[in-house]
């Protein structure tokens, strides 16, 4: 039976590390991996985090236009239920909120 989980995530590095893990680790297909914006708006979380922040030298000038308007969100599909675990395991590794079976 397969089964969808969620999550939020303030960061999109966050968000990104997840997915990462979650397909290397677990072998799970990319195309049942699916992120989204929690809102209407494009955004890059609600915090700024690896490359949405201050650069540093020898970096060129450093950004503070970061599109925080609202979590990312993580979508997995799985066919088999024991993967389930792993899933919250990964989406806890890296700051999860709002874990929803679906």
């Amino acid at each position: 039976m397969s089964t969808s989980l969620v999550a939020k995530f303030d960061t999109r590095r966050e968000a990104e590390m997840t997915v990462e893990r979650l397909v290397q680790q677990f072998a799970i297909e990319r195309t049942d991996v699916f992120i989204t914006a929690e809102g209407d708006q494009n955004t890059a979380g609600v915090d700024e985090a690896g490359s949405d922040t201050e650069a540093g030298e020898p970096s060129p000038e450093s950004r503070d236009d970061a599109a925080l308007a609202g979590r990312i969100v993580v979508s997995v599909d799985i066919e088999d239920e024991s993967l389930a675990d792993e899933v919250r395991s990964a989406f806890a590794e890296f700051n999860a909120d709002a874990v929803e079976q679906g």
